[in-house]
């Protein structure tokens, strides 16, 4: 196979984000090549990619003219700004979750690259977790039968605040809801389309919560089906990560991807292993005719991130459709919106986009 023709990218944020999420991903995909880094200050970036020119300053990065995509790990309030300018400087985007503040913010991101023809898109590296690609196989298989209730879970417990931490400080764009909840809703969403209504519960359970640091929320669908979507700070004991219900039989599963666990320690993807989760995670599937029952282990797909920005690359080069579009951006964006409007009006709200 000849060799993909590479693209530049540059990287905007050498925080979380950045460090362990987007830079060792885009760095171990064939045909992009980590190009230049804009870390405010430090040199942590440089020591871990000396082939990348370090800039302090969006103009500098905007300068150099050999990049074609920008990827935004910055936070949450600078997504817009950033992207805006990418945007208008001619390059590509894709902007780490969740993709803005506002539902406003989001339309008007994707009418501009619309208008000048440029790729955006948000990192929504959860759909390619394994036990999701598990999930999708078993539903689309029908073993389940029809589906009544998907149940999805994202814990933590934490029960003192991270010193410096600005996801816990009050303001636009911190709090639980937008950093865990746009994983939960987009997979979501991707499963099940968007609802009918949505009932949402978005709280302070920590007596040191400045921000949300909880949250339930209950999207209804047609015939009575319901996705429900939780996460806590405060879960000492693990939840399992995801239950499902159907007609023919449940479907439960503990454990998160093992993918995150390296890439914050600082080990690049690769291997043989990489994305596989232990058997002692797999889901169990139980099945029922309503006389007999038969019970059995699921092997858990394997997962890799590394498969977003490949469809990524393969989008500007033209040859794969976009995989997360601006579309599903934005209907993430109007669950987030009617979510915080749901909690704050204590009442079911109808979808009405």
């Amino acid at each position: 196979m000849a060799p993909l023709p590479g693209i530049d990218v540059g990287l905007i944020g050498f925080g979380v984000a950045g460090r362990a999420f987007h830079a060792p991903i885009i760095h171990a995909v064939s045909g992009l090549r980590l190009a230049a880094i804009l870390q405010r200050s430090g040199s942590s970036a440089a020591e871990v990619y000396p082939q990348a020119r370090i800039v302090r300053t969006l103009d500098e990065l905007l300068a150099i003219e050999s990049i074609r995509l920008i990827a935004i790990a910055t936070p949450n309030t600078s997504h817009f700004p950033l992207a805006k300018r990418c945007l208008e400087a001619g390059r590509d985007v894709v902007v780490d979750k969740p993709f803005t503040i506002t539902v406003e913010e989001a339309r008007e991101l994707i009418a501009l690259a619309e208008k000048l023809n440029r790729l955006i898109s948000v990192y929504h590296d959860r759909r390619f977790d394994g036990d999701f690609h598990t999930i999708r196989q078993l539903i689309a298989s029908g073993d389940l039968g029809r589906i009544v209730r998907f149940e999805s879970y994202y814990d933590r417990f934490r029960p003192r605040l991270r010193p410096g931490a600005w996801r816990e400080q009050p303001g636009p764009g911190s709090g639980i809801l937008v950093d865990l909840g746009p994983h939960l809703i987009d997979q979501a969403l991707v499963l099940f389309g968007p609802p009918e209504a949505i009932a949402a519960d978005v709280r302070l359970e920590r007596e040191v919560s400045l921000t949300d640091d909880s949250f339930d929320l209950l999207l209804h669908y047609p015939h009575g089906m319901r996705a429900s979507l939780h996460s806590t700070m405060l879960a000492a004991a693990p939840r399992a990560r995801f239950v499902v219900y159907g007609t023919r039989g449940s479907f439960i599963k503990f454990g998160m991807d093992p993918q995150e666990a390296p890439l914050r320690a600082g080990r690049p993807p690769g291997g043989e292993n990489w994305g596989m989760e232990p058997k002692e995670n797999w889901g169990t599937l139980t099945l029922s005719d309503g006389t007999n029952t038969t019970e059995r282990v699921v092997p858990t797909l394997r997962g890799d991130y590394r498969a977003f920005y490949e469809n990524v690359r393969d989008a500007i080069l033209g040859v794969a459709p976009l995989i997360v579009t601006p579309a599903d951006a934005l209907r993430v964006m109007q669950v987030l919106d009617l979510a915080r409007r749901s909690s704050d009006q204590r009442r079911t709200l109808p979808w009405s986009w």
